[in-house]
């Protein structure tokens, strides 16, 4: 009887080492079991270990390096009458003159028959990241006798930025990166009464919360009492609510349970009764932003005095890269499902008003 013969064993591969700058987390790496659909081979869905280290987590690394050279664009728009610190607040967002102050109006100049648009645009850089800020002013807005349908330009403009948009990316010989000039962010400026909404205020919210990210702030807070202050919150609340007014975030975009409950305490906040100001004073040893009154000094940055440090950290630290997605992904494909199904879905888009066609569904 012949010999049997074992099977050769062969040596298992060497798995590469991690490299020595990237941190492994501390559960160690694991991998999904295979997702069968019965029998033996049926994964639990748990995680097993791997072998070695693969790399996966640095993709993270790899879009933070893409960022930084390219950079990324951001647009807000403001919006509010005239004299209630717009152009001052946005540069107090930004700690920067990025907003021209072209809503007070000298004796010579007139007050605008219409609402204008005007916008302007800075490059700013703040650890290697590049955010091209666009700040779209409404000066005009709610400054005439009638004011009715004042917020159609402003509606109109957005619209155009997203008809912008949508004749980049049909185009069969599109540019790689299509430029962005949609409104992310609309901040409108309540004017501190300490009453309730004016109808303008409403009408406004109801027609453009639809089509782009409203939040509400009540302008020069500090000229209201501490109670004021809070009793009008709750009254523009209700309002909203009663009328159906959904500022950013809304409800229905809120992605899991976690999601909610940083949402809800914002919307709890909303609106944020801020101050803003450029100048610098000095209050216990430190240089502060603030407004001097004869009773002291209103810092802006300070919790206890206004909620504008709220606000930013809501609209820049925690919730800047969301606007953007609720804009392109919410607002922006409504819009573009609209224009596309009135068109057929087939025909060419053109500019209004020319007959040339631009290109081919």
């Amino acid at each position: 009887m012949s010999e049997i013969v074992p099977p050769e064993v062969r040596p298992k591969p060497a798995v590469p080492a991690k490299p020595s700058h990237v941190a492994l987390p501390s559960s160690g790496p694991f991998v999904s079991s295979p997702q069968g659909t019965g029998g033996e081979g049926q994964g639990s869905g748990r995680g097993s270990a791997l072998l070695g280290y693969i790399g996966i987590d640095t993709i993270i690394e790899q879009m933070r390096k893409k960022t930084m050279k390219t950079g990324f664009d951001f647009n807000i728009m403001v919006v509010g009458q005239s004299g209630l610190g717009k152009s001052t607040l946005v540069n107090t967002l930004f700690k920067s003159q990025v907003s021209r102050r072209s809503t007070s109006w000298s004796r010579d100049e007139k007050i605008p028959k219409t609402v204008e648009i005007k916008s302007v645009s800075h490059v700013i850089e703040e650890g290697g990241v590049k955010m091209k800020l666009t700040v779209v002013d409404t000066p005009g807005f709610g400054d005439q006798i009638n004011n009715e349908n004042c917020w159609e330009p402003i509606s109109k403009y957005i619209n155009e930025q997203y008809e912008k948009f949508l004749k980049e990316e049909v185009n069969i010989a599109r540019k790689k990166r299509i430029p962005d000039t949609r409104v992310h962010c609309c901040l409108y400026f309540i004017s501190p009464t300490g009453h309730s909404l004016r109808q303008l205020d409403i009408e406004f919210m109801k027609h453009l919360s639809r089509v782009v990210n409203i939040i509400p702030v009540i302008a020069k807070s500090d000229t209201l009492t501490l109670d004021e202050k809070t009793e009008f919150k709750q009254k523009v609340r209700k309002e909203l609510e009663a009328y159906g007014i959904e500022c950013y975030p809304q409800k229905e975009f809120d992605e899991d349970m976690e999601d909610k409950s940083d949402n809800d305490k914002i919307r709890e906040a909303m609106p944020f009764a801020v101050v803003g100001s450029d100048k610098e004073y000095q209050v216990n040893g430190k240089r502060v932003l603030g407004r001097k009154t004869a009773w002291g000094v209103v810092e802006v940055e300070n919790p206890n005095h206004c909620e504008f440090s709220l606000l930013r950290d809501f609209m820049i630290r925690s919730h800047l890269q969301d606007l953007k997605e609720v804009t392109h992904n919410i607002h922006y494909e409504t819009y573009r499902a609209k224009r596309l199904n009135d068109n057929g879905g087939l025909h060419p888009i053109t500019s209004s008003g020319q007959d040339t066609q631009e290109s081919n569904l």
